[in-house]
């Protein structure tokens, strides 16, 4: 079989914001994720952060904090300074564009408290009621910086399961 071997999954999602203090205070105080770690500053006189990175070799990393969010991933949210540092999030028709997207058992609370925090709720959640995606409601929100979020919730599955044993975890199923 191909692929990556020993792949077992997801270890984290990596996060640049604009102010890390204001990030986790929307993650902890907002998502309801738990922080468990944080490092930082580093930077290198070399070109180690280019080389390892990817980012200017003067780049600074201000701090990283490790927050981890239910049963997925966890998150790690960078603070960075570099010259030539863009500030404007993606979107997402924008290559490297990205949202995140979140399993919530109920749409309607989840957003009734996005809305009471003043979190900006892009439109009225999608309904899929035929198709791979029946059974599925999603709609997308905005952190105050701007990155794209999702809430999605499918409850009871979805469509496309009835043709397949690859099927995502979901409460109905809590077993598998």
């Amino acid at each position: 079989m191909g692929g990556l071997p020993g792949l077992r999954g997801t270890d984290h999602i990596g996060f640049t914001v604009p102010d890390i203090d204001e990030a986790v205070a929307f993650f902890v105080d907002i998502l309801g994720c738990e922080p468990f770690y944080e490092l930082g500053p580093f930077q290198s006189d070399d070109d180690w952060m280019a080389e390892h990175l990817a980012v200017h070799p003067r780049a600074v990393m201000r701090r990283l904090k490790f927050l981890r969010c239910g049963h997925g991933s966890n998150f790690e949210l960078f603070q960075y300074e570099a010259p030539d540092q863009r500030r404007e999030p993606p979107c997402n028709s924008d290559v490297g564009g990205h949202h995140l997207a979140l399993y919530v058992d109920d749409i309607d609370a989840a957003l009734a408290h996005l809305r009471a925090h003043g979190i900006r709720i892009l439109g009225a959640p999608t309904v899929r009621t035929a198709g791979p995606s029946a059974g599925q409601s999603w709609v997308y929100f905005l952190s105050p910086w701007g990155m794209q979020l999702e809430l999605v919730s499918f409850p009871n599955g979805k469509g496309y399961e009835a043709e397949t044993d690859r099927r995502l975890w979901h409460p109905a199923r809590p077993g598998e």
